[in-house]
């Protein structure tokens, strides 16, 4: 404001009107800028600071479990087996859950962002043209960013003779039958994972004085603190290698675990998993031929279903602006959850509300395999399109039956009782050089070619996480942002919805 001199009483009056007006703005300015309420009461009372409210998007073609006890494990023994699985009183997190298994269509829409991805990178290849316009390197601004992909601009529909190389590249041409297909050794995708527990546990800390509390003990600020991380890169052959480095704690990168994984599905599993049978047929067209669009996706690994997961996360952040830091990263559901969601609101021992595991009417509430080599006595053959049974209470379809489904934890014969009460999780990571046994992850529901006793909710079973089966799958889950959350409304896939 500038001075006011030999003002008249009138401008006087008015000066003292426009002061308390810009004080209150500049206070205002302030509030806003900092995120806080502004205190409205006097004498130093304690009011708090607040800040915009955050309201989770619900996640298309999921839906919300809320939080709830498990007695997770089966009370009596196994009448078929005699097995005996841990039994325990378990408490659970909300979080949303596909309301079905990973269908072909969608695996394949990870596959061609694959594919589109190195045809954007070898068109912005001087190799294939150099169209720099296909990769940002520079902002608006002309500042230096870190490499990406434009993928605003389109693929060439009339590709010139370099254009039409590149396109050309991902696929290959078999050079007895003639026939083109993607080749699928290029599809990799190359993902990175930021380890928070680990980089949060308190021997970890990058400062000495911090990993120990007890002010008796002396720091040793020499103490060296190891670490392991997952990296992975191409080597000059094109073959990814994959090392599992150990090393002494020198930063927060120590923690950001690299992948690249080969994320095409093995169509192959379908003869090499049934020998001495004709199933030719599923091998050349389950995945390619749309009439399978909307069947679960199989030949899928543990490790190619972490890198859907992974993309799935890119895909979704990419939308979502400042939000994104709040939102949680797609992933495979714990052995815990996945039996919890199964369950159903009841904690029933199947998905249904009843012990059978057909209505009255001989209609059977799953695709499974009723009688010894009778796999059609409830209809299919093989895999059935997902969703085409009745949900359990929870809005889940096909959590018995069709396909198994992989989960994050590892198998291990204690179970849950080697678990927390609380969230119970066993991770491990299993370096390329660790003895194959420590590689085995926990599988639930069952499959369309187990019997009845395999698809109970609590039924545990176990694969390789490099092993590509033809009837796993999976489906991915997503922890809440908060926990009022719960009460959220979730937004239903209603094209999903549409085809059952």
């Amino acid at each position: 404001m500038r001075p006011i001199v030999n003002t008249t009483r009138q401008e006087e009056k008015g000066a003292k009107v426009v002061l308390p007006f810009y004080l209150i703005a500049f206070l205002f300015l302030l509030t806003s800028c900092f995120g806080g309420k502004t205190a409205t009461s006097s004498g130093g009372e304690l009011t708090g600071a607040s800040g915009k409210a955050f309201s989770e998007p619900a996640p298309y073609g999921m839906v919300l479990v809320k939080r709830g006890h498990l007695r997770m494990g089966i009370e009596n023994t196994d009448s078929l087996w005699g097995k005996q699985t841990p039994v325990r009183d378990i408490s659970v997190e909300g979080f949303w859950m596909d309301d079905t298994e990973i269908t072909n269509s969608e695996y394949r829409q990870f596959v061609n962002y694959v594919r589109d991805s190195i045809i954007r990178e070898r068109l912005a290849d001087p190799n294939y043209g150099g169209d720099e316009s296909y990769k940002i390197e520079e902002d608006k601004n002309g500042d230096p960013v870190k490499p990406h992909l434009n993928w605003k601009k389109s693929l060439p529909r009339k590709p010139n003779e370099d254009e039409l190389r590149a396109i050309e590249s991902v696929y290959v041409t078999n050079p007895v039958t003639g026939e083109k297909m993607l080749d699928a050794s290029q599809m990799n995708y190359r993902y990175e994972i930021y380890d928070y527990t680990e980089a949060a546990l308190r021997r970890n800390r990058l400062n000495p004085s911090e990993r120990n509390l007890n002010t008796d003990v002396a720091v040793n600020p020499n103490e060296q603190v190891w670490i392991s991380k997952d990296t992975a890169y191409i080597d000059d052959e094109g073959k990814i290698v994959r090392q599992t480095i150990n090393r002494q704690l020198t930063g927060p990168w120590d923690f950001l675990n690299t992948y690249i994984i080969n994320i095409y599905p093995d169509t192959t599993c379908w003869v090499n998993d049934f020998p001495n049978a004709d199933n030719e047929t599923y091998m050349r067209s389950y995945f390619s031929n749309s009439a399978y669009n909307d069947y679960p996706v199989v030949g899928v690994t543990w490790e190619q279903a972490n890198a859907f997961c992974a993309w799935r996360t890119e895909f979704l952040l990419k939308g979502l602006g400042p939000a994104a830091r709040f939102v949680q990263r797609y992933r495979l559901p714990t052995e815990a959850e996945w039996e919890y969601a199964a369950r159903g609101k009841d904690q029933n021992e199947f998905p249904w509300d009843n012990e059978d595991v057909a209505s009255g009417k001989g209609c059977f509430y799953a695709n499974f395999k009723p009688d010894n080599g009778n796999y059609t006595k409830d209809g299919n053959l093989i895999t059935s399109k997902v969703g085409i049974y009745s949900s359990n209470s929870n809005g889940l379809y096909d959590m018995a039956g069709n396909v198994a489904e992989w989960t994050s934890t590892i198998y291990t014969e204690a179970g849950v009782d080697a678990m927390n009460d609380i969230n119970p999780q066993l991770k491990y990571n299993a370096a390329a050089e660790d003895p194959y046994r420590l590689k085995k992850k926990s599988v639930r529901g069952g499959s369309w070619k187990d019997p009845e006793s395999y698809i109970r909710s609590a039924w545990r079973s176990s694969e390789y996480q490099n092993q590509p089966r033809s009837y796993i799958g999976f489906r991915c889950v997503r922890s809440l942002a908060n926990t009022t959350s719960d009460k959220a409304k979730p937004v239903k896939a209603s094209a999903k919805k549409a085809r059952k």
